[in-house]
């Protein structure tokens, strides 16, 4: 077909000519009511597998808009809560089409710019604990999460623009293990940037309530230990130690269960967090040290 001309010329030798007309054939089959679900279905098991599929999703008429379409649906089904199970598979399997495209070099630029992210920040504002609701949270966070992953100014750019902080800090506080680690993932990556740790340790607000929310999160894994969370955790602590106004704030606040023994379980096979978290000690002791003057400073002034 013409539309896929140039696109089945980088075909992988991995994949047969009949698997790619079937990649082909579901992709078209996207813009169609009534073959959209099991095209949904059949193209995101494929998503790993078909290195291209992005630039061919991007790139084929009518696609991202029917992607679009599926999480417009939704939207009703989300206040009042009443989202299906069924409803939620659906709508996830464009979700994960839509990763797809985020995480592709071809397509992540492309993607930015149409301000595709958005559509999804609705499903991150969701509160319901049911099943359906905390999958589709997820799958938000992961299209959100993929794009983080690259470290590319651009995308640190977009989404400071946006209020991901924000929803990510209300994820952390209130989600399940999974959504809190991947919400806290996307903070640890904003902050990873040079504008995006400048940005939040800008005002007192901002930082207080980043703060605030690793605070509970710290409360929370002494009681119920999660190590792949605890390791986003301190990750953060230490960047935000990386900041001489919030370095100072830290020394003030930083939960005593990261100083006691309270995590040496969790910190005996994780090497790099307990680095991270001997880091952080040094940092903050040795801010105290090299100027006494500073206890009891007001750190972070409202601007």
């Amino acid at each position: 077909m013409v539309l896929f001309k140039d696109m089945s010329s980088q075909q992988s030798p991995s994949n047969s000519t009949f698997e790619r007309e079937k990649v082909f054939q579901w992709i078209l089959e996207l813009t169609s009511p009534e073959t959209r679900e099991n095209a949904l279905f059949e193209l995101s098991k494929k998503r790993e597998i078909v290195a291209d599929l992005a630039p061919m999703l991007w790139n084929s008429f009518g696609t991202i808009a029917a992607l679009l379409q599926e999480i417009l649906i939704i939207y009703p089904a989300i206040n009042p809560p009443t989202l299906t199970a069924h409803e939620s598979n659906r709508v996830c399997n464009a979700l994960a089409l839509l990763q797809c495209v985020a995480s592709h070099p071809e397509t992540r630029s492309n993607f930015l710019v149409a301000h595709i992210p958005l559509f999804l920040y609705p499903f991150l504002h969701t509160v319901s604990k049911t099943r359906p609701f905390e999958y589709l949270r997820l799958t938000s966070l992961g299209v959100i999460g993929a794009l983080v992953k690259t470290d590319e100014q651009e995308v640190i750019t977009f989404l400071l623009t946006t209020e991901i902080i924000p929803l990510c800090l209300r994820i952390m506080e209130t989600g399940s293990e999974l959504s809190k680690t991947v919400a806290t993932f996307i903070l640890q990556k904003i902050l990873l940037d040079e504008s995006g740790l400048s940005y939040i340790c800008q005002t007192y607000d901002r930082f207080s309530h980043v703060a605030m929310i690793l605070g509970k999160m710290v409360l929370s894994l002494a009681k119920d230990p999660s190590a792949r969370l605890l390791k986003h955790v301190v990750r953060c602590y230490l960047r935000l130690s990386d900041n001489p106004r919030a370095r100072e704030a830290l020394r003030q606040c930083l939960p005593d269960q990261l100083r006691d023994s309270t995590f040496n379980n969790c910190l005996q096979e994780d090497k790099s967090t307990k680095h991270w978290l001997q880091q952080l000690i040094r940092n903050l002791d040795s801010t105290a040290a090299s100027d006494p003057r500073q206890v009891g400073m007001s750190p972070l002034a409202t601007q």
